[in-house]
């Protein structure tokens, strides 16, 4: 991996973009059945804008290029808080940078690329996402339905700079800057020479906003006193007319509720110092700061609030990245900042609009927008393997969801998230339901790889395989792997002891796949082409004659394979129907008559 990060000129990202969708049926590797489609989400307006899914990526590793926002939004993202930028833009970004092995960790807080190349970034992404969008059928809304939220810092003599406040004015309206004219222009020409010259692409093209951003997320250095805080927050509101939140660290919470908190709940390596704590924002400077910004944003017609939270500075024991500091995020926070939003919103009595994202998940995404709080944001989340489709997970969850324009928290949802989150066995350290998922094949020295859950299988399933073409609804296919070692996926679908999934490699981050379940579903979609393929299957040479005794899973599956080979099989039974243990032992609710 380079250690400078290089960007793509907006020509060869649409190449990229449409070559790979033609021939790969993807897009920066993500599959055309994990786009979400955001039709069917009626949204709510937020920040002036429709916002059709409440969720996306925060500042941080997944919203610093161009290719990073596309991904997102293709797997359901429609809230992007950009990457923070500042004016000290030649830092030497020391790597590792990142761990992420279970909470995550960080030593890299700031921006990788120029502050002209983080504009040119996020101009880049505004148009192109207007013309997938179009192309792909992503939405039919005549509104753009996704939000870019820009992101500053550290200090308000940095922000007031002339290239930053350049970076700024131009996300507020592109037309300052000559790229906006440009890309729009190769837009068009590339559309009439490679995409038909669809009139309806070429009118989402020509009516492109130059409006990327009418808001603002502050984030400040930790220990930054409370008056250079309210003051660069009443510059971006009156000076910049921008739409205002500022990030709050969990140190609000004291030291010692944190340091109590992360001990019952197991993570005791995590070394946490007094001194962020001491020095760092105090509880009564912030509620009576919050106080103050609030009216002032009222009196100047902008809307205020909060981002809950910053990353948490711990000591770096573990010295896997370099420093002596690093910055903790992922699940070991969300208890802090669940904790954090509740006691903010009580001492408000819910009249704060607050913004999530420490240790948001797949596991709380609902929960938390049930309290009134939105957007929630992902970037631990989104680093785990799988990547931005577990954004679409998440999406996929939201489906349905009634969301409420309404600002108020709800104090009693909120409090009882929060306090749940102090007992929750999703938040502790230990989670793990088997002590480890190594199988006992030893890996050849120069085949370095193996699936632990297809070799834990007692029959050696392609379960990877199989996964992948159920991910990709190609289920008569995935059937078709699954017959090829087991010839029953209806029953073992919901009686196999499924010792795949105690090997499964994401215990170590997360919870096992559910992969019984995903064998299941391929029986349930692919078993009436499979059939009717498999009865045109047959053979006409000479058989050999084959008496199976006993019509049992044992017996069945012989005599599939064997039937399969050529030979002709004939099975004897001493009971009215085949089946065995499956069919006369297990009761109806543990296996229904209709999978046997």
């Amino acid at each position: 991996m380079p250690d400078i990060m290089r960007t793509i000129p907006l020509t060869n990202l649409l190449n990229q973009i449409f070559i790979e969708s033609k021939n790969h049926s993807s897009i920066f590797g993500i599959k055309q059945t994990n786009f979400l489609n955001s039709s069917h989400n009626s949204g709510i307006y937020f920040l002036d804008n429709l916002l059709e899914l409440p969720i996306g990526p925060a500042a941080g590793p997944h919203t610093q290029m161009t290719q990073n926002i596309i991904a997102a939004y293709l797997t359901g993202g429609r809230f992007f808080e950009l990457k923070t930028v500042q004016k000290n833009d030649e830092l030497t970004i020391d790597r590792p940078c990142i761990d992420a092995q279970d909470e995550g960790y960080n030593v890299e807080w700031s921006q990788e690329l120029k502050l002209e190349q983080s504009y040119d970034e996020y101009l880049k992404a505004w148009i192109l996402l207007h013309l997938i969008k179009k192309h792909f059928s992503l939405s039919q809304s005549n509104e753009p339905g996704f939000i870019f939220n820009m992101s500053v810092g550290y200090d308000l003599d940095g922000i007031e700079t002339e290239r930053m406040d350049r970076f700024i004015e131009q996300l507020k309206n592109a037309e300052l800057s000559n790229l906006f004219t440009d890309y729009k222009n190769i837009m068009l020409e590339y559309a009439r020479n490679n995409l038909s010259g669809k009139k309806e692409l070429i009118d989402v093209i020509e009516k492109i906003s130059p409006k990327i951003s009418n808001s603002v997320t502050l984030s400040t250095m930790h220990g930054c006193p409370p008056n250079e805080i309210e003051a660069i927050v009443k510059y971006l509101i009156k000076e910049k007319g921008l739409n205002t939140y500022v990030k709050l660290n969990p140190t609000l919470l004291g030291y010692s509720f944190v340091k109590d908190t992360l001990e019952v709940l197991g993570y005791k390596n995590i070394y946490l110092n007094k001194h962020s704590f001491d020095n760092d924002l105090q509880w009564n400077d912030a509620v009576l700061m919050l106080q103050r910004l609030k009216s002032f944003a009222k009196e100047n017609g902008k809307d205020f609030g909060i981002k809950l939270s910053n990353t948490l500075a711990v000591k770096n024991k573990k010295q896997r990245m370099p420093g002596e500091e690093m910055y903790l995020s992922g699940r070991a926070l969300f208890p802090l900042t669940i904790n954090l939003a509740s006691k903010i919103a009580e001492q408000f009595r819910g009249e704060i609009n607050i913004s999530f994202s420490g240790g948001a998940s797949i596991n709380n995404i609902n929960e938390i927008l049930e309290t009134g709080i939105i957007p929630v944001t992902f970037a631990t989340e989104l680093l785990k393997p799988g990547g931005y489709n577990r954004l679409k997970q998440i999406a996929d969850g939201l489906k349905g969801f009634s969301l409420s324009e309404n600002s108020t928290i709800d104090l009693r949802k909120l409090k009882k998230l929060a306090d749940d989150s102090l007992n929750n066995s999703l938040y502790k350290k230990e989670t793990r339901t088997v002590e480890s998922i190594k199988v006992p094949d030893k890996l050849d020295t120069f085949d370095c790889f193996i699936a632990p859950c297809k070799v834990a299988c007692p029959i050696h399933q392609e379960v990877p395989e199989y996964i992948r073409l159920v991910g990709e609804e190609k289920y008569e296919e995935a059937l078709q792997v699954i017959t090829d070692k087991n010839p029953l996926p209806y029953i073992t679908g919901y009686v196999c002891d499924h010792q795949c999934m105690y090997h499964c490699t994401r215990i170590d981050y997360d919870e096992a796949v559910k992969i019984r379940d995903i064998k299941k579903e391929a029986a349930l979609n692919g078993y009436n082409n499979f059939m009717i393929n498999l009865a045109g299957k047959e053979n006409d040479s000479e058989k050999i004659k084959v008496a199976i005794i006993g019509a049992g899973p044992s017996g069945l599956s012989a005599a599939y394979f064997l039937a399969k080979s050529g030979l002709d099989v004939t099975i004897f039974e001493k009971n009215m129907n085949a089946g065995g243990i499956v069919q006369n032992v297990l009761p109806q609710f543990r296996l229904p008559q209709s999978a046997i």
